[in-house]
């Protein structure tokens, strides 16, 4: 658990819960409490991700080191997030390792966006990615066994968002052509 909202502003605590004792533990702070930031665990070590803090919206990233502390990282090219969900992608030729950050909130008026982002860590440089087939603030993310990501819920831009989609390879299983969008079934859709 890490970060979140606390009377008078962004939490900077983080706690681990052991699955084999069911006890939490806490771990150290975050260098900047915020809020709707994304986070993931990439090579074994815990990566926040934007937020707000008590300065506005922000393009921070944090790294929880091997010294046992969390530092921060080069901020992300492509400016402040909230409300993204972020997937550690898989991958061999970053120094830092590589995110995902999809969807989110755009500032000023937090309106739902379908931005997707590929985030080299190394250096904070973001380079676009096919957009959501939904704008999606506060989505559930997960990688499936296979590779692919799948994306579901959140607030769209009008009301609750009540599909999912599937980020994968083309149907034609190219692997030189640009990874695709699926939309799936909303949910509570009856099944046939």
């Amino acid at each position: 658990m890490c970060g979140g909202y606390a009377a008078g502003g962004g939490y900077r605590e983080v706690w681990r819960l052991s699955l084999a004792t069911l006890q939490w533990a806490p771990m150290p702070a975050l260098v900047s409490g915020r809020t709707g930031h994304a986070c993931c665990a990439v090579r074994g070590a815990l990566v926040v991700l934007g937020g707000e803090t008590d300065h506005g919206l922000t393009s921070s990233v944090e790294m929880l080191s091997e010294g046992g502390e969390f530092v921060e990282l080069p901020p992300l090219s492509c400016g402040e997030i909230c409300g993204a969900a972020a997937i550690a992608v898989e991958e061999g030729d970053s120094a830092a390792g590589q995110v995902l950050p999809v969807g989110g909130m755009a500032p000023p008026g937090g309106e739902a966006v379908s931005t997707v982002q590929l985030v080299d860590l190394a250096t904070g440089v973001c380079t676009p990615q096919p957009a959501l087939l939904h704008a999606r603030n506060l989505p559930a993310a997960a990688r499936m066994l296979d590779g692919r990501i799948l994306f579901a819920g959140g607030i769209g831009v009008s009301d609750v968002q009540s599909t999912a989609e599937i980020w994968g390879p083309p149907v034609q299983g190219d692997m030189d052509a640009a990874w695709i969008w699926r939309a799936l079934p909303a949910m509570g859709a009856a099944h046939a």
